[in-house]
């Protein structure tokens, strides 16, 4: 069994849980790549690493992971943007001015899209996210 994928069910949330908190961090920090250019590549990279662990949680937990990750990579993401670090904030929101449109609304787009996709990947079938062979449909 790969080490991504412990044996005991503790462990298993554990490993969802860091996972969580580490996409919630590292998505926080990229959400804005690109944003004062109006090229929100640091949005799709973002959600493409919220996925990517999503799907890993789901596949190592089932629904529950994917609630553990939500609720880790959310903590995390959603406590960043309420505090203020230094001299500024790493998730502005609520401003208006004359920016790009992605400067004003990438920080709503990352709070509430990583909530929503991850949401999605609740609902999609079982079947995906199992490591079982297929037999091809017979």
């Amino acid at each position: 069994m790969p080490a991504a994928r412990p044996s005991g069910g503790l462990a298993r949330v554990l490993v969802t849980l860091l996972a969580g908190a580490a996409v919630g961090l590292v998505g926080t920090f990229a959400h804005r790549m690109g944003a004062s250019m109006n090229i929100p590549y640091g949005l799709i990279l973002a959600f493409a690493i919220v996925g990517l662990s999503t799907w890993s949680a789901r596949a190592r937990c089932g629904a529950s992971g994917v609630a553990w990750h939500l609720i880790a990579c959310s903590l995390v993401a959603w406590t960043i943007a309420a505090r203020s670090f230094g001299n500024g904030t790493l998730t502005p929101i609520g401003f208006t001015g004359d920016l790009p449109y992605f400067s004003q609304h990438a920080g709503y787009i990352w709070l509430y899209g990583q909530i929503l996709w991850q949401i999605a990947f609740l609902l999609m079938p079982a079947r995906w996210f199992g490591d079982a062979p297929t037999d091809g449909g017979r």
